[in-house]
């Protein structure tokens, strides 16, 4: 499996999905490490606004069309 791209290095590409899920990744990553409860919702938004930017660029989901986002988002892989 190769190793998913950094943040840095997508930013240098301009590749706009690639850093969001650079972006997804580390802010999953930040989740799952916060010892910090007041900061819990900053980054849970963040991770979910980022979620859906990914949504929207990978399946061609309008911006506002929320029922379709959460469609795509709880979507299993291989299932098109």
């Amino acid at each position: 499996m190769p190793r998913p791209v950094s943040i840095r290095r997508a930013t240098a590409k301009f590749d706009e999905l690639t850093g969001l899920k650079a972006l997804a990744r580390r802010l999953a990553m930040e989740l799952d490490a916060c010892d910090e409860p007041r900061l819990v919702p900053q980054l849970a938004r963040q991770y979910r606004e980022t979620m859906n930017r990914i949504a929207v660029i990978e399946g061609g989901v309008e911006d506002d069309d929320e029922i379709a986002a959460i469609i795509l988002r709880n979507r299993k892989p291989g299932t098109d």
